[in-house]
């Protein structure tokens, strides 16, 4: 065995950098890596043991202990919970004689809960060995196991042939599907492949394509908002002996699933914009970073990649432009929602633990391997494809004043139409949930768990907005209670996650606890608050659920949730959201559990308290009552 790692770590260079790609070849090798491996990476890479252990424990998908034959990890985000995850993962574990977080006896099937992998639309989704299952049921789940048992393969065992568009693709097959419900801009067939780098970029200079960029005004597709044209003026200017483009393709938030769409149906898109942002800023190496969940289109994205390369577009002198070289490797992650936040991504890259950097220096100044790096999203890429095709202006047509252009929304949830919407910003909620087939509506998460649960409210009366009362805490800006809150960077900005809550969820137990439950999990644990206070705020919404809530637990919910507002990176400052947002919207709910809004608990039971304590220990507490 240790001949083969050493062929490994010698496919990489034997460089440190690449332990990712080297972790995940052995854990394709044998299924996991364990501390012999560990030793023989040390001293090949030159690094020390613990490093080593401090990357394999960080991500979801790496193990130190043996797997299944089949590794099944079946989703557990909120929309999974909504549309029946609870009866497929009893079916899982009947059909496989195995309970979750454990393997089968016969070492043949491993049973596993994991994050949001991306198919919010058609869950409950799970993936097993790379290849995604979606729209599961118990009946497909019997079938499916059934099959592996039988000794068909997992192609084989698959319930749907393929899914729509491009998930037929013979280098891609996949059972996933689309579900492009309105596009515009960005989902459109009218897009001729590699006509921007191939006829207009030599026809510009790089700083003729960065005024472009800045006259149209685009803003990062992500969530932050930052200004694109700026961004590459500031990474043109740096100097450094390479420069990095990052696409960041790791999208983990709950509810999102439109890169998945746009890789699959327009991967040259995001490549080309990935090329024109190179030429803009002078870089010439590429990297996009690929969530593990979306393992099952690497090849495919490869092959788009060479195609790239054979037809002059990557590689040097791309488009006949001279000196301008330029190339993009794919770097697949290995689960960690961290890693969407950029300079975490970055360490992640670098074969590192996926832990943010403080700031600054920003990764424009030093980035990836400490070189000036831009990292843009998805749609951030190949939104500036669009923009040099057919100019500034016309892009301004789209949108608002202060939100211009469009916006891929991932829409799933309490919903007859679940999918892509591609639409202006400026759109209100209220299109949004007609759009979308919904009915009897109670509340939106916009953004996902890391933004803002919005009351919806008099669903039925389509007329007129509602007063909003605003709250501010910490620069978090939500209204109250409206119908017609517009998409937009001034209202409700949104990296494009849309979950639609019908009258019959329970927003607090089954919504805001599983988004706590998620923050909980995907923590890197580097800040105390973002490490400890979710914790004790979903013990504290606990509490409140079992009817032993009192006035002082909201309010300190509320006070916490400032608290955690000086977390390192976006994740942390946005952990406490769920509770927050519920709160300034949904006050109503926490009052009818706080017991008459009283300063104290009047239900305690002092015996039924220290059961558990008798019972451990093995004695018997007793109470004399004066």
């Amino acid at each position: 065995m240790k001949d083969k790692i050493l062929e490994i770590t010698s496919k990489y260079g034997d460089d440190r950098g690449r332990l990712m790609d080297i972790l995940i070849d052995i854990h394709d090798l044998k299924g996991y890596v364990d501390d012999a491996n560990i030793e023989v990476l040390s001293e090949k890479l030159g690094i020390s043991i613990a490093e080593v252990n401090e990357t394999v424990s960080f991500y979801h998908f790496f193990t130190k202990t043996p797997k299944a034959e089949f590794n099944i990890y079946l989703n557990d985000s909120i929309t999974s919970n909504l549309r029946g995850r609870t009866r497929v993962k009893e079916a899982f574990e009947l059909a496989c004689d195995a309970t979750f977080e454990g393997k089968s006896e016969d070492g043949m099937f491993g049973l596993y809960n994991t994050s949001c992998i991306g198919m919010n639309d058609q869950d409950p989704a799970a993936i097993i060995n790379d290849v995604v299952f979606t729209n599961l049921t118990p009946y497909r789940v019997k079938q499916l196991i059934k099959a592996l048992k039988d000794g068909k393969s997992l192609q084989e065992a698959t319930y749907e042939s393929t899914g729509d568009g491009k998930n037929s693709d013979p280098d891609l097959k996949s059972m996933v599907f689309n579900n492009i419900r309105k596009g515009m801009m960005l989902l459109n067939k009218d897009y001729e492949r590699f006509e921007v780098v191939g006829k207009i970029l030599a026809e510009n200079s790089p700083e003729d394509i960065i005024k472009t960029v800045e006259d149209s005004n685009l803003r990062g597709r992500g969530g932050a908002g930052f200004p694109t044209g700026l961004k590459w003026r500031f990474g043109r200017r740096v100097e450094g002996e390479h420069k990095i483009i990052i696409c960041n393709a790791d999208e983990g938030e709950p509810g999102t699933f439109k890169d998945r769409v746009m890789l699959t149906e327009f991967p040259d898109l995001v490549f080309e914009g990935m090329v024109i942002a190179a030429y803009a800023t002078g870089a010439d190496i590429g990297l996009l970073y690929l969530r593990f969940e979306y393992r099952y289109m690497y090849n495919y994205l490869s092959l788009v990649l060479e195609e790239m390369r054979e037809k002059g577009y990557l590689g040097k002198n791309i488009a006949g432009i001279m000196d301008f070289n330029f190339d993009i490797r794919i770097q697949l992650g290995a689960g960690a929602y961290v890693c969407g936040e950029e300079s975490a991504l970055i360490e992640s890259l670098e074969g590192k633990r996926g832990e943010p950097r403080d700031k600054p220096p920003f990764p424009v100044e030093k980035g990836y391997m400490n070189f000036p790096t831009i990292v843009n999203n998805v749609e951030t890429l190949a939104s500036t494809v669009k923009i040099l095709k057919h100019g500034a202006d016309w892009f301004n047509t789209f949108g608002t004043k202060d939100s211009l252009g469009t916006k891929l929304l991932s829409v799933s949830g309490d919903c007859r139409f679940p999918g892509i919407y591609e639409v202006e910003w400026g759109t209100s909620i209220r299109e949004v949930i007609e759009m979308a087939g919904a009915e009897d509506v109670q509340a939106v998460q916009v953004g996902g768990p890391s933004g803002v649960l919005v009351s919806v409210k008099d669903v039925d009366h389509l007329g007129g907005t509602e007063l909003m009362k605003w709250y501010k805490p910490s620069g978090m800006m939500v209204a109250q209670k409206t119908y017609d809150r517009k998409l937009s960077y001034s209202d409700l900005p949104t990296g494009g996650s849309i979950i639609i809550f019908n009258n019959k969820r329970d927003l607090l137990k089954e919504v805001v606890m599983n988004f706590m439950d998620f923050f909980i999990e995907e923590s890197c644990g580097s800040c105390s608050t973002c490490r400890n206070l979710p914790y004790i705020m979903k013990q504290k919404l606990q509490k409140i659920l079992d009817g032993h809530g009192v006035r002082q637990d909201i309010d300190d919910l509320l006070s916490w949730g400032k608290v955690i507002k000086v977390s390192r990176c976006g994740l942390g400052q946005t952990a406490a959201n769920p509770i927050l947002s519920s709160i300034l919207n949904f006050r109503h709910l926490y009052e009818e559990y706080v017991q008459a809004m009283t300063d104290y608990d009047n239900t305690f039971d002092l015996e039924k308290s220290v059961e558990a304590a008798n019972k451990f220990v093995g004695r018997k507490t007793v109470f004399h009552h004066s």
